[in-house]
């Protein structure tokens, strides 16, 4: 990369990471509301950092994040891998996973786990996590005590956003790395199908990804769902997600009023093409750098998931504009900030940077110690 092309790509980095982190935060506390009741106190859409609790102090994160962060950890230390002369490994994904479900299992952190991240403490709390993500990751933890090893799909049925809440960071690996969008899909919808076993949850995630990867090339929205389109219909059982897409533009384009009723048209968001409908509408409709804020008002206004709906919304835009369009008054409140960028930062340095860090034959730096290869 070019140096103006890796300040780029930095960017898009640190808005999507942090622009899901926001949205997430913005719709957290009213998850379970009912729309009206949500226009009632907020008759503009939500747009500012609410309570959801007296543990909960407004600009709390939740489990979407969370899962989001060990996401990019799993992504860095599948890299580091690659010193050892295999390839990129998905499974290393799993491997994060499961050290975040000791976050919600555990107090503080054990001792006997590696890497900084699991050292968080603030990550060592319970925001809603998804009930079919600490089922489907406690059983594979079962499993691997007799078998250990990573990368078993998860057997159940479920199709909830569990998968494509956390699948940005896929879409983030740069092109010129050799991460291309088919890679960026795939592997996408293989990290959902470890907790998601229903091939819409998988592809939904994988969908989200191939957004993101082609907005970080410097696609227009517009481009990037056409193409993602065009990929997700080469799919075997892509239809309910393709369909969900198909919609969410058309309601985009339509002369019908944004609001909750409007966004309910397209569900409630606790299923993953539903999620990333809704996400991708309010995109659609306050697409300019100066509308985020009435894009993830939007995005979380509504009587579903709409700490989930708020971080794909985020996720989505903050890969087209960069960090520098994401809205002061919620990126300097929202918790875990410095934890997400400086995540977001070593993503790109793993990624652009390697011959600086590690290899094969050197140099042997710190970095190993960081982020550990598995």
């Amino acid at each position: 990369m070019t140096r103006s092309r890796d300040e780029a790509y930095r960017s898009r980095v640190r808005g999507c990471l942090l622009g899901g982190a926001i949205g997430d935060a913005l719709g957290g506390p009213i998850e379970f509301d009912d729309g009206q009741k949500i226009v009632a106190a907020h008759p503009g859409g939500l747009r500012e950092f609410v309570a959801g609790g007296a543990d909960w102090p407004p600009g709390t994160i939740t489990d979407d994040t969370q899962m989001t962060l060990f996401t990019v950890e799993g992504l860095i230390r599948a890299g580091v891998r690659t010193d050892r002369g295999i390839g990129f490994t998905v499974a290393v994904v799993q491997h994060a996973y499961d050290r975040w479900l000791d976050t919600q299992l555990l107090p503080a952190p054990s001792g006997r786990r590696d890497g900084w991240l699991q050292a968080e403490q603030w990550l060592y709390a319970r925001r809603a996590p998804g009930n079919t993500c600490l089922s489907a990751l406690g059983k594979a933890r079962k499993g691997m005590d007799r078998i250990p090893q990573f990368g078993a799909q998860a057997v159940n049925n479920s199709k909830g956003c569990g998968g494509v809440m956390r699948a940005a960071p896929f879409g983030l690996l740069p092109a010129a790395k050799g991460f291309t969008l088919e890679w960026a899909f795939d592997a996408a919808a293989e990290a959902a199908g470890y907790t998601h076993g229903h091939p819409t949850g998988q592809l939904a995630s994988g969908a989200l990804a191939a957004i993101v990867h082609l907005l970080c090339q410097g696609a227009d929205l517009d481009a990037a769902l056409d193409e993602t389109q065009r990929l997700l219909a080469t799919q075997q059982d892509h239809e309910e997600t393709s369909t969900a897409l198909v919609a969410a533009r058309e309601l985009a384009a339509s002369e019908v009023r944004p609001g909750p009723v409007t966004v309910e048209r397209l569900g409630g968001g606790w299923i993953a093409e539903e999620a990333l409908a809704i996400g991708v509408y309010a995109a659609l409709v306050f697409r300019e750098p100066e509308q985020f804020l009435d894009a993830l008002a939007l995005a979380v206004t509504h009587s579903g998931d709409s700490d989930s709906t708020g971080a794909i919304c985020g996720n989505v835009l903050g890969a087209l504009h960069g960090e520098t369009a994401l809205p002061a008054e919620l990126v300097y409140a929202v918790e875990g900030r410095g934890t997400i960028l400086q995540l977001a930062d070593d993503l790109a340095l793993e990624f652009t940077q390697t011959d600086k860090l590690h290899s094969e034959y050197g140099p042997q730096t710190a970095w190993h110690l960081r982020y550990p290869g598995w």
